[in-house]
């Protein structure tokens, strides 16, 4: 059983900068591939980025490509979302996931995902 808890969303102006913060529970940590994803009112939830157990591989959804950048720390059992240049359609709640047995790509399809967190507000005025 994994907790997630994700922090550090609020409130930014276009062209702002946050960094997102989503904290682990339990001891395998490294075993799990995690993403983020996000969901705008009226919208289905959508992929942002997805990182491998040991931090080498990642992806990116094309409107995040070179805006945001996503960590991990398995010292800490924590993985990071660094979003610069932040748009007004950035706006939604971010929900960090994890997956046990999966890979960057299969957690990126939204096909595995076996734990969610409770998600944080991210709001972008313009």
């Amino acid at each position: 059983q994994v907790q997630l808890v994700e922090s550090g969303g609020g409130l930014v102006q276009a062209g702002g900068s946050l960094r997102l913060s989503c904290a682990a529970s339990g001891r395998t940590f490294s075993m799990y591939v995690m993403g983020w994803f996000r969901q705008a009112p009226g919208k289905e939830r959508e992929i942002v980025a997805a990182i491998s157990r040991s931090g080498s591989d990642t992806y990116y959804a094309d409107s995040v490509k070179g805006r945001f950048t996503m960590s991990r720390d398995n010292a800490k059992n924590t993985v990071y979302l660094q979003m610069n240049s932040l748009k007004p359609e950035d706006t939604a709640v971010y929900y960090c996931a994890a997956d046990r047995w999966g890979t960057v790509f299969t957690v990126a399809s939204g096909a595995s995902v076996d734990y969610w967190g409770p998600g944080t507000q991210v709001t972008v005025s313009s």
